[in-house]
């Protein structure tokens, strides 16, 4: 069985694992798992190969991904994001992950951008200018995007100033905005033709695509110049799961426990907060309560950021 393989990312500089850690489910967002479990997954996955890691500043998972890489024996590259609009609060931001992580700049630094259109890096110029300026002085070594949208990727594949892009894409096409899988395909190919660095989120749709695990992973894997593919992980054996597979083996068969997202309609207010959140039109308002359609959740986690009742748990 051959080992992890690498790839470079665009013409970032940077090599990173076929295999990504993706942070989000074991935060506070999803399983909120505690910090000593949460760091020996991460560093059952360094162990095995894996040297990239993405997270965000709404995913509160710096304190585990701190432990893990300090206690390792070799660069990891980090990939973090922030919903900042303006110059100050993303030059917090960056300072939160630098001081949290205990780093002195961060690989990968991202625009938060989900639901963004194509005039995103007009909208949010004051967050992009300063990214500039920290990758300038070293804070940084890449500014980047991660968003579900087709336009937004467009857009950046042309944007000269943009290092590295974080497109959802899957077999399914699931939770892709303002257009079909193709069109994020073609929009894809942009970037790597334009010499982005580029890798994959929600490859299987938030679990919706567990049981065709190999088809969905095989078609991400397959997309031409990508360097990378996120996946969520949330014990040792979803680690090794996934390690067998990128090695090119079995992975065998393993139970992974369902993930979802229930509204506790004696806390919901009804106040629709959730819905406009929602990236996939997966939330409705059934007599005065949200509801959630599992079947179009992509356990993005963007729903509970927003409850001001905390009335969406995951279970």
């Amino acid at each position: 069985m051959k080992s992890v393989e690498y790839r470079r990312l665009g013409k970032t500089g940077m090599t990173v694992s076929e295999l990504c850690f993706g942070a989000l489910p074991m935060g506070p967002r999803q399983k909120n798992l505690d910090v000593d479990t949460c760091t020996r997954i991460i560093k059952r996955a360094l162990d095995g190969g894996v040297n990239f890691i993405d997270t965000a500043q709404v995913y509160e998972t710096y304190e585990p991904i701190r432990r893990a890489i300090h206690a390792y024996d070799g660069e990891v590259i980090i990939a973090t994001k922030s919903n900042a609009a303006t110059y100050e609060d993303m030059e917090r931001a960056i300072q939160e992950a630098r001081e949290k992580l205990q780093l002195d700049y961060i690989h990968i630094f991202h625009l938060h951008a989900a639901r963004a259109t194509e005039r995103i890096f007009e909208e949010r110029s004051g967050a992009l200018h300063c990214l500039l300026d920290a990758r300038e002085k070293g804070l940084i070594k890449a500014a980047g995007i991660s968003t579900h949208s087709v336009a937004a990727v467009r857009k950046a594949a042309a944007e000269k100033e943009i290092d590295v892009i974080f497109p959802l894409i899957n077999i399914r096409g699931m939770g892709i905005i303002d257009g079909s899988r193709e069109d994020m395909l073609a929009a894809i190919a942009a970037a790597v033709a334009a010499g982005k660095g580029v890798y994959l989120m929600k490859v299987l749709a938030g679990g919706n695509l567990l049981d065709n695990y190999r088809e969905a992973m095989d078609f991400a894997r397959r997309i031409p110049g990508i360097a990378a593919v996120a996946v969520g992980m949330v014990s040792e054996a979803e680690v090794d799961y996934n390690l067998r597979y990128f090695n090119g083996g079995d992975p065998g068969k393993i139970e992974i426990g369902t993930k979802e997202f229930a509204v506790v309609e004696t806390v919901c207010k009804g106040d629709g907060a959730c819905l406009k959140a929602c990236t996939n039109e997966a939330i409705s308002m059934v007599n005065g309560k949200a509801r959630i359609d599992r079947s179009k959740c992509l356990l993005c986690g963007y729903c509970t950021e927003v409850c001001p009742q905390l009335a969406i748990r995951m279970i």
